[in-house]
């Protein structure tokens, strides 16, 4: 068995010793340094080595983790080029106001969270005073990315500068009356102040640095450019466990995004309890992030540490840090110094006589109060390092108390996260430690008043100059309108009418074709971002890598392998083409930040995503909702759509449900088209309704999913008519009659009403056919382009009904005097057709693909689902057979014939 503590070979191994001699000098004086001077010398001065190394720039592996220390020692700490004692003023009235709206808020049960906020003031205020860029300046200002149970304390700081009162205070998380507050950054909900929703644990970290690389992206193509601002994104420790927080370390490193900056607030503990109990979350991010290729700044220890640092001559107190687990650091906190000289300083002799030369108010303030993220001078030098770092981002890694300065009741207990009020003595003892000018009297019936300077008092001023002098308030959502941006050539649109003829083409391949025009347009043509998950061949996207070029901040250092061919990969500076590798969620911070560049950058940018439409709104769902939030717009296009249409690749990648997931998102409009110049139809009218002029009283701020199909059909000419685009928009318009069909049917005939969506369609074609000829039946076909806008319509007009006005949805409309029952049939499950069945008049079915995927042929699959178009067949003769119109025995006779 191998000895598990035996020196591992290396590949320093593989390459022969030049001079075994001086080898061996090297590892006796390492054995002799630790025989001597013991085992933490020796580790200390290796360490010391390392970094001389690295610094040198000799190539080794880098050193990980440092120790539990501040980066930044005293020493090279540079001032703070402002006012701190005014600072603390503001923060203090900050920090009361925070508590006081949740507090007042809790008697209507609306909950709300005191200690974050409480914990991380300064890592706000330090940045708002002197870093944060506004949008009133030059550029586009610095983006923000909130924690999102911080919000309290943004409120505050807003109420202190003049842009809220009280009132909007005491709505806080009461928005149906108006004036209200949401309880985290929504921008949807109060869209002049919060840009990017984070309340979502992972997807603010994660698109953080999709921002940060999109800004890049602007700058490099000559859209904007946007190298002044900088992307801040506030974190906490526990945040870190989420997945999407950590997925693209790799990514912003590699493209050297030092325009990027991680605050994670170390309070050590999640929701409820300890983030790394019996480990070190701090130690264990550095290692991730030095890993990843960040540069690492530690603010862990306070001022009042100095002299205990002083104090250790011998090393002790530093590998004492190193070994406590953060849970028993937790509990020095709620500890009387007797407990701690005994279990922190009693651990070792040279820390228990370094504890006599402390007195207990001392002790106490070091391990109750003095943490590096509580002292403006402390995070001013982390942030002051972070944005002149060059070459790659930064993380700082503070250490707070969660709660602090709310009490005994609060800091650092497990629960503090679920406590949402303090009792009126907390508030006067709270007072007393912020030193703020608050009477007993001011407290009417026990109600905790707000606390204000005055509009013109030196804090307030203060305030509005620092932020004066940055470009203006932050955060801060710019909602100006943008000129319309012009419409497209009809041509490139128009050229679908005419069909396909002959030729047999997948509405995947009529999208990309589309687009491929669309981005050739003069004036709008560079504002497409084509984003997709490292499947663009799949796509047939590939047409357009030596055209677009797929953007890399590096250019294209090599040659490609495929240089000789038509369609090679080409890589640029100022490529087109966002090709993101196998990451659906990164894919998808793509597109929220391209969708949402017109308010972020005053740039309106067009991105479609395409995807595997199984892997687009069932693995990113929540980033679906954080675009809706954020307002975004553009198209997300669910390719290789449909349960039974993916031939082959089995159950989880057939696709019954993403039209039901996207349902859900208000934001969604989703289509589910059949035909190519449906899809022309509806792109034209999303770029209107995104991007050109909107109609009164019209959401902009929505976006549009459509599912394609990699199945070749002939693709027909659009049909002559009045009122074909409007149904088309609508969802829903008949494609043909049995008449103008040409089948033959007798004059008196049953008829039924087969609407299909998306490739089921063609399904329904072939059923008109085998209907009218076999079983003397005329069915008409109609084409559902979106059951859920359907839907959506039929809802608002039962609400305007209730409103007392006359509303009749647009289905029952477009059905109204459709003879016959209506049988609806898709490649989805039948609760996608069904959305709409409670709105229609006539007797209503539907067929759908419901359970797990299979490998199989189409026509098996199809078969197996009973949605192809013998299947049809047989559910049209059962409908007619309740009605009497065709004879019972039919059925059977129909799944005889068919062999169902």
């Amino acid at each position: 068995m191998t000895d598990p503590n035996a020196i591992q070979p290396s590949a320093l191994d593989q390459l022969p010793d030049r001079d075994p001699e001086e080898t061996a000098e090297w590892q006796a004086s390492l054995d002799a340094v630790a025989r001597e001077a013991g085992p933490h010398r020796a580790a200390y001065l290796m360490r010391r080595t390392l970094e001389r190394a690295e610094a040198g720039g000799i190539a080794l592996p880098k050193l990980l983790e440092t120790d539990y220390v501040n980066t930044i020692p005293t020493a090279a700490e540079p001032a703070v080029p402002g006012d701190e004692e005014m600072e603390r003023r503001i923060t203090a009235w900050n920090r009361w106001n925070a508590a006081a709206m949740v507090t007042r808020g809790s008697k209507y049960g609306v909950g709300g969270h005191i200690a974050t906020f409480a914990s991380a003031a300064w890592l706000y205020e330090t940045g708002f005073n002197h870093f944060f860029k506004g949008k009133e300046g030059d550029g586009s200002g610095d983006q923000l990315y909130i924690q999102g149970h911080a919000s309290p304390g943004i409120y505050a700081r807003a109420f202190l500068d003049g842009r809220l009162n009280e009132h909007h205070l005491d709505n806080f998380r009461q928005e149906t009356g108006g004036n209200g507050l949401p309880s985290y950054p929504h921008p949807r909900r109060l869209p002049w102040l919060w840009e990017f929703p984070t309340v979502s644990m992972g997807l603010g970290p994660l698109s953080a640095i999709y921002q940060a690389r999109f800004n890049r992206y602007l700058t490099n193509r000559g859209i904007k450019d946007v190298s002044a601002s900088h992307v801040w994104a506030f974190l906490g420790d526990g945040e870190m466990d989420e997945p999407e927080s950590t997925a693209a370390l790799a990514l912003a490193a590699r493209e050297e995004l030092d325009n990027l900056t991680f605050v994670i607030n170390c309070n050590l503990q999640r929701l409820d309890g300890p983030v790394r109990a019996n480990f070190k979350i701090v130690q264990e991010l550095e290692a991730q992030f030095r890993g990843a290729g960040w540069n690492v700044v530690k603010t862990l220890w306070g001022t009042a540490w100095d002299e205990l640092f002083q104090l250790d001559t011998t090393g002790a107190l530093v590998r004492r840090l190193r070994e406590v687990p953060d849970a028993q650091i937790q509990t020095y906190q709620t500890r009387d110094a007797a407990y701690i000289r005994q279990d922190f300083f009693g651990k070792d002799p040279a820390l228990a006589e370094m504890a006599k030369l402390l007195s207990d108010d001392k002790i106490l303030e070091c391990f109750h109060l003095s943490r590096g993220g509580h002292e403006s001078r402390k995070v001013y030098a982390a942030y002051k390092a972070a944005v002149e770092h060059k070459g790659a981002p930064t993380v700082i890694l503070a250490q707070t108390v969660k709660g602090h300065t709310l009490g005994e009741g609060f800091a650092s207990k497990n629960a503090n996260h679920q406590m949402k009020k303090l009792s009126v003595d907390e508030f006067k003892a709270m007072r007393d430690l912020l030193e703020l000018p608050i009477k007993d009297s001011d407290f009417v019936d026990g109600v905790v008043p707000y606390g204000h300077p005055g509009a013109d008092s030196p804090e307030v001023r203060y305030l509005q100059e620092r932020r004066a002098a940055l470009g203006g308030p932050a955060p801060a959502r710019r909602t100006h309108p943008l000129p319309a941006l012009p419409a497209p050539a009809e041509k490139a649109f128009a050229s679908f009418d005419k069909g396909s003829g002959s030729q047999n083409v997948a509405t995947t391949m009529a999208f990309v074709r589309l687009v491929k025009d669309l981005v050739r347009d003069k004036e709008t043509g560079r504002r497409w971002v084509p984003i997709v998950p490292d499947e663009a061949r799949t796509f047939g996207m590939e047409s357009l890598f030596p055209s677009l070029g797929i953007y890399s901040p590096k250019g294209q250092t090599y040659e490609p392998v495929d240089r000789d061919q038509l369609m090679y990969y080409k890589e640029a500076k100022n490529g087109q083409i966002l090709n993101e590798g196998i990451t659906e969620a990164g894919s998808m911070a793509d597109f929220i930040a391209a969708s949402t560049a017109y308010a972020t950058h005053g740039e309106a940018m067009i991105p479609f995503y395409i995807f595997y439409s199984m892997f687009g709104w069932q693995r990113t769902a929540d980033q679906m909702w954080q675009l809706g939030d954020q307002l975004g717009r553009g198209f997300l296009v669910g390719a290789t759509a449909g349960r039974t249409t993916l031939t082959g690749e089995g159950l989880q990648h057939a696709d019954g449900h993403s039209p039901v997931i996207a349902a859900t998102n208000p934001a969604a409009l989703t289509y589910d088209p059949a035909f190519a110049y449906e899809i022309a139809v509806i792109v034209r009218e999303g770029l209107r309704r995104m991007y050109g002029e909107a109609k009164p009283g019209e959401d902009q701020n929505v976006f549009y999913y459509l599912t394609v199909y990699n199945e070749p059909l002939p693709q027909p000419a659009k049909p002559q008519g009045l009122g074909i685009d409007e149904g088309i928009v609508k969802g829903l318009y008949r494609f043909n009659t049995a008449e103008s069909a040409g089948v033959s049917a007798p004059a008196d005939a049953p008829r039924i009403q087969l609407l299909g969506s998306g490739t089921a369609i063609h399904w329904a074609l072939e059923a008109q056919q085998l209907l009218a000829e076999d079983w003397g039946v005329a069915a008409d076909v109609w084409s559902a382009t979106s059951w859920s806008e359907l839907r959506r319509d039929a809802m608002e007009a039962d609400a305007a009904l209730l409103r007392g006005e006359e509303r009749v949805p647009y289905v029952r409309q477009a059905l109204q005097g459709a003879e016959g029952p209506v049988l609806a049939v898709s490649d989805y499950m039948r609760q996608v057709p069904d959305q709409i069945a409670q709105w229609v008049e006539q007797d209503y079915s539907s067929l759908g693909a419901d359970g797990f995927g299979l490998s199989d042929t189409r026509e098996a699959a199809r078969r197996h689902f009973g949605v192809d178009a013998q299947s049809i067949v047989v559910a049209a003769l059962a409908q007619l057979a309740r009605r009497g119109e065709v004879k019972a025995t039919a059925v059977k006779e129909a799944r005889e014939k068919y062999g169902l």
